[in-house]
């Protein structure tokens, strides 16, 4: 009984990190990866370096990236850091 009163305070402080910010953190992740899988031709996104642009062509783990000029750039889908705009179905 002594020994695990001793290991108590550990397994609280565990539990308190895993609800404060294992849990959390985890959430966010399961949020962008969904978001990145919902990406659609058309969708105005931001990229993890600040470049900003429409989806020209979407594949398996990369994308066409059309910016303001009309310059096309080939991204992995996995920078994409935010959709600003998504496309609007008729």
């Amino acid at each position: 009984m002594q020994g695990f009163l001793g290991l108590l305070p550990f397994v609280l402080i565990f539990v308190v990190f895993y609800f404060l910010l294992i849990r959390p953190q985890q959430k966010r992740q399961k949020q962008v990866r969904q978001m990145q899988a919902d990406l659609q031709k058309g969708d105005k996104i931001i990229t993890i370096g600040g470049m900003h642009g429409t989806v020209h062509a979407i594949d398996e783990g990369t994308l066409v990236l059309e910016v303001h000029d009309g310059t096309k750039i080939t991204y992995d889908r996995s920078s994409v850091r935010d959709v600003v705009k998504q496309t609007e179905e008729a």
